[in-house]
């Protein structure tokens, strides 16, 4: 029998923890509030049933994270991600125009919707 969607979030949680044991906190936290929860926020964004289900995928979150590795992996997420390079080598720009990776998406509204998801992950995962 099929989990309904709306309930995924819980087969998700489960797999964090094998996540976790053969691969490591950060991939365990990057599956399940990088990939998992920031796609879940924009599902609910549409879906009034999904958006229902966050506040209990939240609490599991909070039952297989510290505080503090949360707050640590929220705040390496932010600055990799949603945070300009503090670091000359790190700049966007370099001097043959070519970067490994593009940290910025090409439209600025949807680049806009995912900080705001981003902080409204904060808000729910940090008291």
């Amino acid at each position: 029998m099929s989990i309904p969607f709306h309930k995924i979030w819980i087969e998700q949680c489960e797999a964090t923890e094998d996540i976790r044991a053969n691969f490591g906190l950060e991939n365990a936290l990057g599956y399940l509030i990088g990939e998992k929860l920031f796609t879940f926020l924009f599902v609910s964004e549409q879906d009034p049933t999904v958006a229902a289900e966050i506040p209990a995928f939240v609490e599991q979150i909070r039952r297989l994270f510290t505080p503090a590795e949360i707050r640590d992996y929220l705040d390496r997420l932010e600055r990799r991600k949603f945070l300009a390079p503090t670091h000359p080598e790190n700049e966007i720009d370099d001097l043959d125009g070519e970067t490994d990776e593009d940290p910025w998406p090409d439209n600025p509204v949807t680049g806009a919707e995912e900080l705001l998801r981003f902080s409204r992950i904060r808000q729910l995962l940090q008291p």
